[in-house]
């Protein structure tokens, strides 16, 4: 059973706008670096190429981080699955890992599919190097998916795994541990719960119906 540290709404919003902004720097660094090459050498290949590719990243990672940390609609939007599956296939050709998507297409709530995408963010970060994220929607309804990584050596957040097996989180949260913490505040707030198996070489996290007796 999960357990999650309070923080107020005011540090959630902070700690993700932190977040979003350490995930697109880089790439607009990219976009940055491209163009001030280009003042210098203008036409020169390589740094028109950096250009297209830092831009064709940070338009990847703002697709995708509309749905996963984003309204993506009115509050109460269905999202489809496919286009789930789009932003996050956009988002994981810029990371080392590889992805592959499999499992039942449909819309769902907006929650789930947001939980869902930061699962793979939660993924790929467990991977030192390489591999491979599998994403298999197994029902609609009720809603049932597991996400795994697999491939290199697992590594998990301290702080992660504190909160999915209930024990008190030793360090405050940062920019860096409020990800998971959003995707298990998400499942508990649809209802959801996420559970995980590990070895060394996989881990997969498991997402379906909290049972009734955990309220």
């Amino acid at each position: 059973m999960t357990s999650l540290p309070s923080i107020s709404a005011a540090d959630l919003a902070a700690l993700l706008a932190s977040r979003l902004c350490h995930d697109i720097i880089s790439p607009v660094f990219g976009i940055q670096s491209g163009l001030e090459l280009l003042d210098d050498m203008p036409g020169d290949k390589e740094s028109m190429d950096l250009v297209r590719s830092s831009l064709k990243a940070a338009v990847a990672k703002l697709q995708f981080a509309r749905i996963a940390f984003g309204a993506a609609g009115s509050q109460t939007a269905a999202i489809d699955l496919n286009d789930a599956k789009t932003v996050a296939i956009g988002y994981m050709d810029h990371e080392k890992p590889s992805l592959v998507w499999e499992g039942e297409p449909g819309y769902v709530p907006k929650n789930y599919a947001k939980i869902v995408l930061n699962l793979v963010v939660m993924a790929s970060a467990a991977i030192s190097r390489g591999g491979e994220i599998k994403v298999v929607i197994e029902s609609i309804e009720p809603f049932r998916a597991t996400v795994s990584a697999g491939g290199g050596r697992i590594r998990l957040q301290p702080r992660l795994v504190q909160m999915l097996d209930g024990t008190e989180v030793e360090e405050a949260l940062d920019a860096q541990a409020i990800q998971p913490f959003y995707t298990l505040f998400l499942a508990e707030e649809s209802g959801l719960a996420v559970t995980y198996e590990k070895t060394d070489e996989k881990v997969e996290f498991h997402l379906q119906p909290k049972p009734a007796s955990a309220g």
